[in-house]
């Protein structure tokens, strides 16, 4: 139950995994805000597995905002990254805190981040 200052509000949108997913020209775009984990993690891959099917030649995956990432969130992006074909799947590197997490999982160099 919230307290008078809306306290529970907010703690509840702050571990939420915030989804823009919006076509540019030939790529479909998808930026995550938020945290990418257990909770998160059917919303992105039913979003995934929607563009995969579509026409689009590329899929960006924008991890820009994001600001945690789980084992859940790192699986769910390997797969995706395995299921497209070589050049259709890429990833904008997330914040430091972010990044160290494909970097100590040796993802960093398998995974197709791309300079923005």
């Amino acid at each position: 139950m919230p307290g008078e200052d809306g306290r529970a509000t907010r703690a509840s949108k702050l571990g939420s995994l915030a989804l823009r997913s919006e076509r540019e020209g030939d790529a479909q775009v998808i930026e995550l805000s938020g945290e990418l984990d257990l909770d998160g993690a059917p919303r992105l891959e039913a979003e995934l597995r929607r563009v995969e099917a579509s026409d689009v030649a590329a899929i960006v995956v924008d991890l820009g905002q994001l600001q945690f990432i789980d084992s859940t969130g790192l699986r769910l992006l390997v797969m995706a990254s395995e299921r497209c074909q070589e050049g259709r799947f890429s990833l904008l590197r997330g914040p430091k805190q972010v990044h160290r997490v494909f970097e100590i999982t040796d993802l960093a160099d398998r995974l197709p981040f791309v300079a923005e």
